[in-house]
């Protein structure tokens, strides 16, 4: 590569993302550092603490971000199922030779390092899924080739269920944009999802059947207005009749398919609960901390919620509070405003790709860094569930960091690269 292929080359990649992801791992480290502050060992790069670990991790990640833009696009695609392989091999000797951590069985040990194979689950499945559908040769979306992307999302899923991690199970469910964005599910099935949800919801806090008679007066009201069109007559009983069993059968699958601590979560989310010592004491200790930060926060290194450890998990899932609490509301909306700048990036490398590998996979990192980052902070705000799953670039933790930051270089790699002939070139 001569010094004008260079300029050329180095001239095509996206700063500004870089420097958002830069920005936003610094962040995070500062931020672990307080989380986790040690008096006596206070040096940001004591490798004793967690943060001093953390400045090894960004380091690692930066030097594998530059390979990253630096290899050969095809490389990418050409071992997209190599590393779903490897990946799902991993998945696999994980729940032999794991260890468990807080009910999980989801790390393998590797001398002082632990090694979380599901975060890299992602990836690969991002790639596999990039790499397949792609390749198909009848470009019209059809049932068949829906059904083998949703198993290669699937098979992954089923695995990390088995450690059981059911956040990081939840966030491959993020890619069902992709499928939308490429044509394999209509509009309608997004709102159908939206309303199955709110359904289930409403269930949860009212008598069933008054639902139902809810239900049978709206359908009845819309059967009025479309009384001599007998389509929708039919239409509108199979809608009640199918709503009616599916809001009669949440109490049966709250019971039985979700574990007790997951149904506390959810009953103190919806105000069913009042357990500010248990159940809710993570939620609790969340909220105070965050609104203690007030407009301008206490100042770094000045949280007591944070300094005293009334916040579990501070510098993994709870991170947020830190930010909350010692540099306030300002602090937080700095925080979020740089996701959704870097997402709104994402979307837009995503259009400008010359190859449908790219532009799926892109969609795919979009929607990945979206769903950690929108349940992350809402369930340190109490507006979801809390399931236990890291902030991009903010938490600490190798595993994490370093996939995510390989999701984003192989995307940037991708972009840098959109100009070939062929939409890839070296």
């Amino acid at each position: 590569m001569n010094s004008l292929q260079k300029k050329s080359f180095f001239g095509r990649i996206d700063w500004i993302t870089i420097t958002i992801w830069l920005a936003l791992c610094l962040i995070g480290w500062f931020n672990i550092h307080a989380a986790v502050y040690d008096p006596e060992n206070p040096g940001l790069f004591n490798l004793a603490t967690n943060y001093g670990k953390q400045s090894i991790y960004i380091f690692t990640a930066l030097i594998i971000g530059i390979c990253i833009l630096i290899i050969d696009s095809r490389f990418f695609i050409s071992s997209a199922p190599i590393i779903y392989i490897v990946v799902i091999l991993l998945l696999v000797a994980v729940l032999v030779v794991g260890r468990n951590v807080g009910g999980n069985q989801a790390w393998i040990p590797l001398g002082s390092f632990r090694l979380q194979p599901s975060e890299f689950g992602k990836l690969a499945t991002c790639l596999l899924l990039a790499y397949y559908l792609s390749n198909q040769t009848n470009k019209t979306p059809n049932l068949k080739t829906l059904l083998i992307g949703v198993s290669i999302v699937l098979f992954p899923v089923a695995l990390v269920m088995l450690q059981p991690d059911t956040g990081s199970a939840l966030a491959f469910f993020a890619l069902v944009f992709v499928f939308y964005r490429e044509g394999y599910l209509p509009t309608g099935f997004l709102i159908f999802s939206g309303l199955a949800i709110f359904l289930f919801v409403l269930a949860l806090l009212f008598n069933q059947w008054i639902l139902v008679s809810i239900l049978a007066a709206i359908c009845g009201f819309f059967a009025f207005l479309m009384r001599k069109k007998r389509k929708y007559l039919i239409n509108m009983l199979l809608i009640f009749v199918g709503s009616s069993i599916y809001v009669l059968s949440v109490d049966f699958a709250y019971e039985n398919l979700l574990q007790s601590h997951q149904r506390n979560r959810i009953d103190v989310i919806l105000g069913k609960m009042h357990d500010p010592r248990g159940q809710g004491y993570n939620l609790n200790q969340s909220m105070i901390a965050i609104g203690s930060g007030q407009l301008l926060g206490k100042g770094y290194l000045q949280g007591t919620q944070t300094k005293y450890n009334f916040v579990p998990e501070q510098s993994t899932d709870f991170i947020f509070c830190t930010v909350g609490e010692e540099w306030g509301f300002v602090g937080a909306v700095v925080l979020i405003s740089l996701y959704i700048i870097l997402l709104v990036r994402l979307v837009n490398i995503a259009e400008r790709q010359r190859t449908a590998f790219a532009r799926i996979y892109a969609y795919g990192v979009a929607s990945i860094l979206f769903f950690h980052f929108f349940i992350n902070i809402g369930m340190t705000i109490g507006i979801v569930p809390v399931i236990g799953i890291p902030l991009p670039f903010i938490s600490y933790g190798g595993s994490s960091l370093w996939s995510f930051t390989i999701l984003l270089f192989i995307l940037l790699r991708f972009d840098s690269s959109r100009k070939g002939s062929a939409g890839i070139v070296n």
